[in-house]
């Protein structure tokens, strides 16, 4: 099989992974293999579930976070996290998606946010400190226990 990402060095960013090809909204660019070894939470750990952290195999822990992300999250069958186009991706782009997408708090990121999109929150949040419009706009590339979590928090508010 053709290889259709790589990791490459990224300015002020540290390493990325990059499109070798073009994508169109809804393409897979990473199938999520979760490493079968049980972890708390940690600066490169996924939430997988709504209480619970793992660590994806290959690139996964190397797709940058981005305010303005080019990719989200879709559950796969294993219940890892696959990275799929949002919007077109042209060979030799960063494909990079918003860390909100698969964690509900982000507790290991206290620098300032370096993503340098327009629209950027200067730092790394979760799903939880989202606003709703944003949240809209990541409709059907989210981790689905986010959304059962922002439903169990409203309704111990109603």
């Amino acid at each position: 099989m053709t290889s259709t990402i790589e990791k490459r060095t990224t300015p002020g960013r540290g390493c990325g992974v990059f499109a070798l090809k073009s994508f169109e909204c809804g393409d897979p660019l990473y199938v999520g293999v979760l490493d079968d070894i049980p972890i708390q939470n940690h600066s490169h750990a996924s939430q997988i579930g709504k209480a619970k952290f793992g660590f994806h195999k290959g690139l996964s822990s190397i797709f940058n976070h981005s305010c303005d992300p080019n990719c989200g999250i879709r559950i796969n069958e294993t219940g890892g996290h696959d990275i799929i186009a949002m919007r077109h991706i042209s060979a030799e782009d960063e494909a990079t998606y918003d860390y909100a997408m698969r964690n509900y708090r982000i507790e290991h990121f206290s620098a300032a946010c370096s993503c340098g999109s327009a629209n950027c929150r200067k730092t790394i949040t979760g799903w939880k400190d989202l606003p709703q419009q944003r949240k809209d706009d990541y409709t059907g590339f989210v981790a689905p226990y986010l959304i059962e979590m922002d439903c169990e928090k409203k309704a111990l508010k109603d």
